[in-house]
């Protein structure tokens, strides 16, 4: 037996079961370690639905793996968020291909922050996409967010460095572990990201090497964990045209900004402008406009939220999980709940304005 986050390392190196399959059983059955520890839980309803697969267990070379990881986040500060966490970003419940857990460093409050955008570009940045960057996060100042980009060399150094500049809480998302800080130049960089109350996240364990199919694969999670993506500068290809069609595929708001006919580093913002992928925008304040991002008083819907009992609380924390429940699904997690209970507290959060009733019996909160 093992404590719960050992388990939760360990689910990411079981070859025979993909994510969903693995987010399935956990749902089961409730925990990590349910999962090696008591399969009964999980195995009959789950083996229903895909091919029969041996049961999930600690090898040798797994207890190795996972102990020998766990030691070094323990010495470098590092801390994992799992998909079951309250600190888990919400929004990545809605992306069915959202990573189980990451590591992190630095502050985790920021995944739940009201308002964030990522913004993303090409490594070769000129000097018009770099003022482009300073202009757009100095005038976000006025909209309380929270930036996200890749910590690249190019425009994702610059937003996370004029974040820090002004006072901008960043995530820097990278495609390699925490023994590499990658481009080596910007390691004092990510430093000050932390210093600055932002955070640092991987997927990828420790010791994980920057190859170059990592950061593809890391792009659904600045997309992923974003309201809006900015894609400030690129060429017809690159990682910033696959995230903007990753934020697409998530139902994000997806911006560009104008450049050049004439030189081609504006190319892939003037191609997902032209096949209505991206809205074009020319300054942070259209942004914050477009988003209804506008500096208010806490939104109504807050303020509810503190006024709900345990059980209404529970509802909607389900909600904020998986974005859309039926009742059925609802029951099927509520089971203290009788039928006319469930009914009723729905009904109670509905006339509160906190839910709003879906196609098909189904709910969903009020954004």
């Amino acid at each position: 037996m093992y404590p719960e986050i050992f388990y939760r390392i360990a689910l990411q190196y079981l070859e025979d079961y993909k994510s969903g399959a693995l987010k399935e059983m956990l749902r089961l059955s409730g925990s990590a370690t349910a999962i090696f520890e008591d399969p009964e839980k999980w195995r009959k309803q789950v083996n229903k639905k895909v091919q029969q697969k041996p049961l999930p267990r600690i090898t040798e070379e797994i207890r190795r793996v996972v102990e020998k990881e766990l030691a070094m986040m323990e010495s470098q500060g590092i801390s994992y968020c799992f998909c079951t966490d309250g600190s888990y970003p919400y929004r990545l419940h809605s992306c069915t291909d959202a990573p189980l857990g990451f590591y992190y460093r630095g502050n985790a409050d920021i995944f739940q922050h009201q308002h964030c955008i990522a913004m993303v570009g090409t490594r070769d940045a000129t000097e018009y996409g770099r003022q482009c960057v300073r202009k757009v996060v100095r005038e976000l100042q006025e909209a309380d967010v929270v930036t996200i980009s890749g910590l690249a060399y190019g425009i994702d150094t610059e937003v996370h460095s004029r974040s820090v500049e002004y006072d901008i809480p960043t995530v820097a998302v990278m495609g390699c572990g925490f023994s590499t800080i990658y481009p080596y130049q910007n390691q004092s960089l990510a430093q000050r990201i932390l210093e600055s109350g932002g955070a640092l996240v991987s997927e990828y364990p420790y010791y994980t090497a920057p190859d170059r199919n990592n950061f593809p694969r890391r792009n659904r999670i600045i997309a992923g964990m974003s309201d809006a993506v900015l894609v400030v500068e690129t060429g017809y290809k690159g990682g910033s045209i696959i995230t903007a069609h990753i934020a697409q595929s998530y139902n994000r708001d997806v911006f560009a900004m104008p450049g050049s006919l004439f030189d081609g580093t504006h190319d892939g913002c003037h191609n997902l402008i032209h096949k209505n992928i991206a809205a074009l925008v020319s300054s942070g304040q259209e942004i914050i406009n477009l988003m209804n991002w506008e500096k208010t008083a806490a939104p109504r819907q807050m303020q509810l939220f503190a006024d709900l009992d345990a059980t209404e609380q529970r509802i909607v924390s389900l909600l904020r999980e998986e974005t859309v429940l039926s009742i059925d699904q609802l029951a099927e997690r509520l089971t203290e709940l009788s039928p006319s209970s469930l009914a009723g507290q729905l009904l109670g959060l509905e006339l509160k304005g906190v839910i709003e009733a879906r196609p098909g019996k189904s709910y969903a909160i009020v954004r």
